[in-house]
């Protein structure tokens, strides 16, 4: 039965996505709202509250681990594999103003959370406090202000094939119905594949930075999929970065307000590997396109870094 409701949170992920993303499409055309930031704030918020409703539990529970080991693995996934195969689909158009506020900003989120993580201002037994998390919450704050406001009236960088101009209440129906339809999937799905990664043995570190994480990311992955599929890369971009910016300075922002968040089982490797993802897209996209080669790149990245993860849990 674990199997069947497995495969049923799928199907319920792919539809779902399939009508946020139209919604939030047809929201952006009657805002005269860029796609990019309207994936980033509707899209990327949106397809996040599973791993912001994840993670405060595992503060509430105590559990720091899974807290923060949820946040880092989303960002690797949501790079590496969302973006990366987004991109083999259809090549993502990078804007300047992207290479310019946007990337970066995540890469300089990751750099932050790795100095706050490990004691980098006042040294060991700290962890991240509650006043740590108050700055994140204010970064938070910043990014959705700014965004909104830069957003508006932002000219489109591409034509979407499928775009269709439906009314505005369809538009906020098809968002409200895809988004439970999407949470109540991956819920479905992080559940059933816990109990069966425990069947195996899998440790519970190892479970919150692979499958929580990947788990709880499946909406950004069918958004994007989505997106990219009627040739709106901006918006597929746009919802991995909101999602990231999200994940980072809104949910951990919380969370540590809740409980000191440390991370004995989260290596200084993982976050290595999710500042490095930003950087290697910064990279490969610097021309103004990710193509479909440089996904390519970012998906076998995704892989070695999960060979390497179970390569250690096998150790």
């Amino acid at each position: 039965m674990t199997y069947v409701i497995l495969i049923i949170s799928l199907l319920a992920i792919i539809y779902g996505a399939n009508w946020f993303v139209d919604g939030a499409v047809g929201v952006a055309r009657k805002a005269k709202i860029s796609d990019f930031v309207i994936g980033a704030v509707i899209v990327g918020i949106g397809t996040s509250l599973p791993e912001f409703i994840v993670s405060l539990k595992g503060a509430f529970d105590g559990n720091s681990s899974v807290a923060i080991g949820n946040v880092v693995g989303s960002n690797c996934f949501n790079v590496l594999a969302i973006l990366g195969l987004t991109a083999v689909i259809s090549p993502v158009v990078i804007t300047r103003e992207n290479r310019r506020k946007d990337l970066p900003l995540c890469l300089l989120l990751s750099i932050v959370l790795i100095l706050l993580v490990f004691n980098f201002w006042v040294g060991e037994g700290r962890g991240l406090g509650r006043i740590d998390g108050i700055v994140l919450l204010a970064i938070f704050a910043w990014f959705l202000y700014s965004s909104l406001k830069e957003g508006k009236n932002a000219p489109q960088v591409e034509e979407v094939a499928e775009a269709k101009d439906i009314p505005l209440w369809k538009a906020l129906v098809l968002i409200a119905v895809g988004l439970a339809v999407l949470i109540t999937g991956c819920t479905q799905f992080v559940d059933c594949a816990t109990v069966i990664a425990k069947s195996l043995g899998v440790s519970d570190a190892f479970i919150s930075i692979t499958l929580i994480a990947c788990g709880t990311s499946l909406p950004e992955l069918a958004a994007s999929l989505a997106a990219a599929a009627k040739k709106n890369t901006q918006l597929a971009l746009g919802n991995i970065v909101g999602s990231n910016i999200f994940n980072i300075t809104l949910i951990l922002g919380a969370s540590s307000q809740v409980l000191t968040l440390h991370s004995p089982n989260i290596t200084i490797v993982d976050y290595g590997v999710m500042t490095a993802a930003v950087v290697l897209t910064m990279l490969l996209g610097v021309k103004g396109k990710l193509s479909r080669l440089g996904g390519a790149v970012l998906f076998l990245g995704f892989v070695a870094y999960n060979i390497y993860l179970f390569h250690g849990q096998m150790a």
